[in-house]
């Protein structure tokens, strides 16, 4: 067998001798032999391709432990890793770089007490509705507007009801404390989303065997101090903003049909169909587990929003959304239009939806 001295085998998969030491001690890439008199280490050609493969995971910054994995996966499989692992990198950046913006204009901003003409104080005019649908018994759905607040909740289980409302309520106490400053804003979402699933862990009974479905509540809320907005989400509930005449959703849902479509396994068009479209990966349920996905949005005047349950994004086309929300100018009577488009489809779910449009209102006073 043709053995290839660590040197050589450096300079072929251009890992430095330090870095070829490192991967065998951690197990990643142990070199076929070492000669028992030196240490000194030997590999095969058969292993370039696992070494070139480390390299390249490195460059895109993978973790060594998730590297392990992804080299002992097939081809197919790593694919499919791979893409998850770029998609989280990207969610992470996009939320960086809104943290970044976010701090660039706090620490910029002259507080010596002139007006700053620049910044303008934004308001939103909302409505919203919650309806049982024409299947379910009960509305687990929860769904909160006020000046400052934004809600929705898609609660299961069988005490599904109290666990949306729960987490909302948890929330509606940063509406009561208003004003909340820009710079608060995160960790006040934070720790609100904290008491929330804190709450559904302290109402939710044990399930009474392993197919009933424990107690929770998926959560996506909006909090708003002046033009900046933190926005919460965990669960299938979806934001959708209208800007430019674009409609864009700006959420992520964490759900097992989302995964797949973000591995390649499935395309958008078939993932609307499929049957455990439902199944979350992420949700409150009162024990640890996945944060919630918190992050800062800069708002503008003239944007409109749109928070809702799967009960309507899951049986309304997008194609749907966009026209009402696009077209029909007062948001109570585009409320009510979306909801009578999830009866005409059929209503299988609770629907809820809120629909925030967003003005100036004068610009924001720095000092006396």
């Amino acid at each position: 067998m043709e053995l290839l001295s660590i040197g050589a085998f450096a300079a072929l998969t251009r890992l430095s001798p330090k870095a070829l030491r490192l991967y065998a001690d951690l197990g990643l890439l142990p070199p076929a032999q070492v000669d028992p008199v030196t240490g000194y280490r030997f590999y095969t050609p058969a292993q370039l391709e696992r070494a070139r493969l480390v390299a390249w995971l490195r460059r895109l910054g993978m973790p060594l432990a998730t590297i392990r994995t992804v080299c002992d996966l097939n081809r197919k499989d790593a694919a499919a890793a791979i893409s998850r692992f770029w998609a989280q990198v990207e969610a992470e950046t996009a939320a960086r770089r809104d943290l970044t913006g976010f701090l660039i204009s706090e620490l910029s901003d002259d507080r010596s007490g002139e007006t700053d003409h620049r910044a303008v104080r934004l308001g939103i005019r909302y409505a919203v509705r919650s309806d049982t649908g024409l299947v379910r018994r009960s509305n687990q759905d929860a769904a909160y507007a006020g000046a400052h607040l934004l809600a929705v909740a898609d609660g299961f289980g069988a005490d599904g009801e109290r666990a949306g409302t729960a987490a909302i309520d948890a929330l509606r106490t940063l509406a009561v404390e208003q004003p909340i400053s820009a710079g608060d804003l995160l960790n006040a979402l934070q720790d609100a989303v904290g008491r929330a699933n804190h709450a559904i862990g302290e109402l939710a009974e044990p399930a009474a065997d392993e197919f009933e479905l424990p107690t929770g509540t998926t959560l996506t809320a909006m909090l708003w101090a002046g033009s900046r907005v933190a926005l919460v989400h965990i669960g299938d509930c979806r934001v959708y903003l209208l800007r430019g005449g674009q409609l864009f959703q700006i959420t992520h849902d964490h759900t097992f049909v989302q995964a797949m479509v973000d591995d390649g396994r499935l395309s958008p068009a078939e993932a609307t169909s499929h049957p455990q479209r439902a199944m979350l990966l992420r949700a409150l349920d009162g024990q640890a587990g996945p944060a919630a996905d918190v992050r800062l949005h800069e708002a503008r005047p003239d944007d409109r929003y749109l928070l809702c349950s799967d009960g309507l994004s899951a049986v309304v086309a997008a194609t749907d959304l966009a026209r009402v929300i696009g077209t029909v100018a007062d948001p109570d009577r585009a409320v009510g239009e979306l909801i009578a488009l999830a009866w005409a489809a059929g209503a299988p779910d609770n629907v809820s939806c809120v629909i925030a449009d967003v003005f100036a209102s004068e610009p924001r006073q720095t000092g006396c």
